[in-house]
């Protein structure tokens, strides 16, 4: 009898893990370099959603005994031409960093999945269609078509995050389009047509859950995309105009300007950049080895959703 108790009660402990907790214990035990990736996103995400509180000085705050100071005490950074702080300039950068990077992202996402749902799924000259477009996209560079599009429309937030979510979607439906096709050859894509299943509910129900992983994937990716392409366009001067401290036209302006007299004016938001765009990438590539199940030899954490603890521990 109390055997019988030991084994119901052993058996209950046993609870399904939800899958982002088994995703976040396998990234910690297996990838040290996408954890340190982790942080790093972490750290951009907190310092731009609190930038208020952190930065010193306003960002326009001009200190004109302190112009083109290294780093002290006072001014952590050291100072600009102009007297203002770049410790202030660097922390609310990062702020446009993240509106940017997760803006066009999002719009990236939702412009792929579209395509690549209904070009995979449809198939036939709909996707013929479709893909000779999207290849005719693909053959001119990715920068040359954002800055004659921005050329255009001119400098600025909006027009920055529209572009590059714009252009970036149309090449991203190529791995949305894989992923659909490879699912909706399964037996239960397959027996939902069959019994007159709507092409939307097919879609929603059996083909995006399955493919989530190579969207979440992506979206990571794209991220860190976005946050570059937005530096090389505020680089160049298409980009976000001054005063706003992007760290591209941060790079461009006075720090190309004053490199030699004032290094630290280029060094910092160099540094930044290198950093957040190295740090979201490690990230990716662990989300990818983690998630794809052809890269495992088993079942994706995602895919198991329902797994108990111990059959995720099996998986591995």
């Amino acid at each position: 009898m109390n055997d019988s108790i030991k084994e119901t009660s052993s058996i209950q402990l046993e609870k399904p893990r939800h899958p982002l907790v088994v995703l976040l214990v396998r990234l910690v035990r297996e990838k040290p370099l996408g954890l340190m990736g982790g942080v790093i996103v972490l750290l951009l995400l907190f310092t731009g959603i609190f930038a208020n509180f952190l930065a010193p000085y306003d960002i326009n705050e001009i200190h004109l005994r302190y112009r083109l100071k290294p780093p002290t005490t006072k001014f952590l950074l050291g100072t600009d031409n102009l007297g203002r702080d770049m410790l202030s300039r660097m922390i609310f950068g990062a702020r446009i960093s993240v509106l940017v990077g997760l803006s066009a992202a999002t719009i990236d996402i939702v412009i792929a999945t579209l395509i690549g749902l209904l070009s995979g799924f449809i198939g036939g000259k709909t996707d013929m269609v479709i893909q000779r477009f999207v290849d005719a996209w693909m053959c001119f560079p990715g920068l040359v078509i954002i800055l004659t599009i921005m050329s255009i429309l001119g400098p600025g937030l909006i027009q920055v995050i529209i572009v590059i979510g714009l252009t970036s979607g149309i090449r991203s439906s190529r791995v949305v389009r894989g992923a659909t096709i490879s699912i909706k050859e399964n037996t239960y894509v397959k027996a939902s047509i069959s019994v007159g299943g709507s092409t939307v509910w097919i879609l929603l129900k059996h083909i995006l859950p399955n493919i989530m992983a190579p969207i979440i994937v992506l979206f990571t990716v794209s991220v860190g995309i976005a946050i570059l392409s937005e530096a090389s366009l505020s680089f160049l001067g298409f980009g976000i105009p001054p005063p706003a401290p992007a760290w591209g036209s941060m790079l461009s302006g006075e720090g190309r300007a004053f490199m030699q007299r004032a290094p630290w004016m280029a060094i910092w938001p160099g540094l930044a950049l290198a950093t957040v765009v190295f740090g979201i990438n490690f990230l990716g590539d662990a989300l990818r080895d983690l998630l794809d199940p052809r890269l495992r030899g088993s079942v994706g954490s995602y895919q198991g959703a329902g797994a108990s603890g111990k059959e995720a521990k099996e998986s591995k």
